[in-house]
């Protein structure tokens, strides 16, 4: 069962955790560390999250990394991330990876059939382009449509001409619906492949993912003994812990920079 998570008040599993030899912090973005906005592309960690997302990933032994469903250009640029950055990066839903000292890597797998992807953004545009307040999002192994600043009856509308679309031409392209997002991708890869990737890569002991979508549950799902995962916002969950906003977020990260530390004197 999903519990509240209070600020100040102790919390077992979070100080196992903050304890832990090797620990990942994953985070989402849209809706964990940044709120949602109209304008995807303006997403930016709030600078409380920022600050102790840097303070963690200066920690020994402690690794973060943002894991989204954003392209991994588009990612880089929400996170405003450089080359010299220490924050790992898992994009498209963990088909892409960008790792501190090593760069950018591809999630082995099929790559998108030649020009289904383009001939895909031919057809869907103009459908999009119709509805006021939808917007086409390119993607490196599909695309989205957002529906930020449409009206719900508009969403459903939209929604359902480029279900038909895709439907009809590339129907084994894995879809996935989320906050005023509907996305497909020729890619299989979901958030749990992230974690598997992380894990492996970092040696990890102990995880704690964090995100406020459908989409993260597939990484909630597979977290272990030893993990712990957070749900920002209402909704279903297997995560282990609750908080309201990405503001609660910074908070809980803060609590865990603190522990952290704590424990490695």
């Amino acid at each position: 069962m999903t519990r509240a998570w209070i600020p100040g008040t102790p919390d077992a599993e979070l100080s196992a955790l903050a304890a832990t030899p090797r620990l990942v912090v994953a985070l989402d973005f849209d809706g964990t560390a940044s709120p949602l906005v109209a304008d995807p592309m303006a997403a930016r960690a709030l600078p409380e999250v920022a600050a102790q997302v840097a303070r963690l990933a200066a920690l020994p032994d402690t690794v973060v990394a943002y894991v989204s469903g954003r392209s991994m250009h588009d990612l880089r640029v929400i996170t405003e991330h450089d080359d010299d950055s220490a924050i790992a990066l898992a994009g498209s839903h963990g088909a892409q990876y960008w790792f501190p000292g090593a760069g950018a890597a591809d999630a082995p797998g099929e790559a998108t059939e030649d020009g289904a992807r383009e001939e895909l953004w031919a057809a869907a545009q103009p459908i999009i382009a119709r509805y006021e307040g939808a917007e086409f999002e390119p993607k490196t192994f599909g695309m989205g449509v957002h529906t930020r600043r449409a009206d719900r009856e508009t969403e459903q509308q939209v929604f359902a001409e480029i279900d038909a679309l895709v439907a009809e031409r590339f129907p084994h392209w894995r879809r996935r619906a989320g906050h005023r997002v509907l996305e497909f991708s020729s890619r299989a890869e979901g958030k749990d492949a992230a974690m598997t990737t992380l894990r492996e890569r970092f040696a990890a002991t102990g995880i704690l993912f964090a995100g406020d979508d459908v989409t993260d549950e597939d990484a909630m799902r597979v977290l272990g003994p030893g993990d712990l995962g957070v749900r920002v916002g209402p909704g279903e969950s297997a995560a282990a812990l609750r908080v309201d906003t990405p503001q609660q977020i910074a908070a809980l990260l803060e609590t865990l920079a603190d522990e952290r530390a704590a424990a490695q004197e």
